[in-house]
């Protein structure tokens, strides 16, 4: 299968609402988050000369924030020079069109179904250089199957010959299996948890579920957290700035990451979230 990146695409002059919260529009202290989150990545995964990362971002539930973090990711790894492919593995309910203002069909879903050539479906992202989108395409009837399909996997495959990294935005675990039916192509997998919103049962059912397949668990990031009072301090030398591990901001969205689950877990225990 013969998949290329796209060329003399021109990006989106425009950014739609819903860009607003990803890319370049970022907060300085989002962003550096993001920063924070790529650089553990990085180091948490094998080096393996020039073979192509493969990533997976999920959730627990639905509207944690993945597909969000999916792309601000995918932005802050293309920052550094990388070629970066972000799929919507989520065929269920294809959000990214709409965030990105690129076509909605065809997508994913018909390439698996054998309707369309990769050639088409590859899109530039409009964010930053070096950043592809690939959307969901029309809603299967079988998501499920399609991802855990051969050609799924040849797909991943010939994407693996043009790009760095890949970023498979998935869906929830606690909804449909499709995340766990592809763990078997990815590197590791991301998992968002949204502050107030996941509830600890649920949070450890999904962490049982992926460590049942064997998935790596790269991390999670924690979205909508607490705005911190204390604003970023400037610069000074010998003194550093004026921000810790973890972050809290304005806006809408606060991103903090941890690089070990049990650790996580046993925190969850002592302080439940609430619902």
């Amino acid at each position: 299968m013969n998949v290329k990146r796209p060329e003399n695409v021109t990006p989106a002059p425009t950014q739609t609402p819903e860009q607003q919260r990803i890319g370049t529009n970022l907060s300085f202290a989002v962003s550096e988050a993001y920063k924070l989150l790529r650089a553990n990545i990085m180091f948490s995964l094998p080096n393996d000369g020039d073979r192509c990362r493969v990533l997976g971002v999920t959730s627990s539930l639905p509207s944690e924030g993945k597909s969000t973090t999916s792309l601000n990711l995918a932005c802050s790894i293309a920052e550094t020079g990388k070629r970066v492919l972000v799929i919507e593995g989520d065929m269920r309910l294809p959000t990214m069109s709409k965030r990105l203002d690129v076509p909605k069909t065809p997508g994913l879903s018909n390439l698996l179904a054998g309707l369309c050539s990769g050639n088409e479906i590859i899109h530039r992202s409009g964010l930053v250089d070096g950043l592809d989108v690939m959307t969901g395409g029309d809603i299967p009837p079988n998501p499920s199957e399609l991802l855990g399909s051969e050609r799924m996997a040849k797909v991943v495959e010939a994407l693996a010959k043009g790009y760095d990294y890949i970023i498979f935005d998935l869906p929830p675990i606690s909804s449909v299996s499709d995340a766990l039916v592809i763990s078997n192509l990815i590197d590791g997998m991301v998992v968002v948890v949204r502050r107030d919103y996941c509830d600890q049962q649920t949070l450890a059912e999904t962490v049982r579920q992926l460590d049942f397949h064997n998935v790596k668990v790269l991390g999670f990031v924690f979205t909508y957290s607490e705005v911190l009072k204390k604003k970023y301090k400037k610069y000074k030398k010998g003194k550093g700035y004026g921000y810790g591990y973890k972050y809290g901001y304005g806006y809408e969205y606060g991103y903090g990451y941890g690089h070990n689950y049990e650790a996580a877990a046993e925190a969850s225990k002592k302080k439940p979230a609430k619902r």
